[in-house]
């Protein structure tokens, strides 16, 4: 169905990016009173403003709109920084980020083994799905955590622990990518690989590098909205540069976002930017739901059941052996795996990246298995980080029977399409 034809001039790219917001906005109406994430509503909305449905948004605009891709995923991969802080990790005395390493590459080895043997995919596409399946939904979890007002031990290990899997999804990705890039090329030698990664670990130290600069900038007493214009200049700068030089642009702008909080930066700028960047992540998962290929969801549909699946599998038993090894409390070595099941915003922008790499087959299925996945993964993620707090005992007996609507103090997390509007957190 094609209701009307947009023209193809700068007028019709303006009206099509309305469609878009407009349409984001509204379905996250829906699904705020199903208490589903933002990013459910905004990869609907790009389905249904999508060529498989009403067919608003011509080929042609959503072609020529990369550079929200990257934009976007400046963005959020700025915003995981926060989280990477160095004093937290020595509080913890390493038990956060051995566990959060166990539950990341034991989903990432199991959905890659999975992919090359059982379903005969290629190597470098077993790769990336698997470097992908590292990541976790953290905002689903955190809602879930404040609706029941869920406290202790056990939702403690749990906020830290979601807040460095995406900094350990990003970082498998960027190795899986320089692999991925040898075997391309038909013959691997050992600088294929070590010669990519030596440039990710300059980005990585050019993050820190300019995050000096950042915080002298931020720093000097200027009105927010010249700091919001200073801060876009250093991040826009720091990924245009990376991928110039064909570097992943994820890592530098995390070590970025890293790099400032750890020299003291004020919280501030990133709920500035939180603030700032709300349209520019709509677009992004709006026009990965208007890319999502619906007829090859009959191809890739066992291979992505699996991948589900295997996933949340190897979820499990990694956070189970990981707080087995750290001997932590019982309910955390039985629990804490099923609340890590939700997988959205940042797997949806390695997809993208994913997809480039490969063949237009290969990279199709893989965009459409993360993207129908993700929407999975967000209606059940609530209900199985909920059973998790029941079971771990982190939610008290009164809330357990009236719900609340979010009162509690807990971190507030950045806007990267994760999140609901209500509850809010008094944080």
């Amino acid at each position: 169905m094609n209701i009307f034809t947009l023209p193809q001039s700068a007028g019709g790219v303006l009206l099509g990016v309305a469609i878009l917001l407009t349409a984001g906005f509204l379905m996250t109406r829906l699904t705020r009173r199903l208490h589903l994430p933002n990013v459910t509503g905004y990869i609907l909305a790009g389905i249904l403003v999508g060529p498989y449905a009403l067919n608003l948004i011509p080929a042609w605009l959503s072609g020529g709109m990369e550079f929200v891709t990257d934009l976007a995923l400046s963005y959020i991969a700025f915003s995981a920084g926060r989280y990477f802080r160095i004093a937290d990790l020595k509080r913890s005395g390493g038990k956060v980020l051995a566990v959060t390493l166990a539950e990341a590459l034991c989903a990432a080895v199991a959905v890659t083994l999975t992919m090359i043997f059982v379903f005969r995919l290629s190597v470098p596409f077993a790769l990336l799905l698997g470097a992908i399946g590292c990541a976790t939904a953290p905002a689903s979890t955190i809602m879930t955590i404040r609706q029941y007002r869920a406290k202790g031990p056990f939702v403690n290990l749990l906020l830290q622990v979601t807040a460095l899997d995406d900094a350990v999804a990003l970082t498998a990705f960027s190795v899986c990518t320089a692999v991925v890039n040898a075997l391309q090329t038909g013959h691997i030698q050992f600088a294929d690989v070590a010669l990519p990664l030596l440039w990710n670990l300059g980005a990585v130290a050019l993050g820190p590098a300019l995050a000096v600069l950042l915080r002298w900038l931020a720093g000097q007493g200027h009105s927010q909205a010249h700091t919001l214009v200073l801060v876009n200049a250093v991040l826009l700068f720091l990924s245009g540069l990376c991928s110039t030089l064909g570097i992943s642009p994820l890592l530098a702008c995390m070590a970025l976002g890293a790099g400032y909080v750890n020299l003291g930066g004020e919280k501030r700028l990133f709920k500035r930017m939180d603030k700032f960047s709300p349209p520019f992540l709509l677009l992004f998962f709006a026009l990965s739901g208007l890319r999502l290929n619906i007829p090859s969801l009959a191809t890739a549909g066992v291979i992505g059941v699996a991948y589900f699946f295997v996933r949340i599998a190897g979820k499990y038993a990694g956070a189970s052996s990981g707080a087995a090894l750290c001997r932590a409390d019982p309910s955390i070595i039985k629990y804490l795996g099923l609340a890590l099941t939700p997988q959205a915003g940042v797997s949806i922008g390695l997809a993208v990246l994913g997809q480039r790499m490969l063949p237009a087959a290969e990279g199709t299925m893989l965009a459409t298995i993360i993207l129908s996945s993700a929407v999975l993964y967000e209606l059940t993620g609530p209900a199985c980080a909920k059973l998790a707090l029941l079971r771990s005992g982190a939610i008290p007996r009164p809330a357990t029977r009236q719900p609340t609507r979010g009162h509690g103090r807990m971190p507030s997390m950045p806007d990267t399409g994760d999140t609901q509007e209500p509850p809010r957190a008094a944080g």
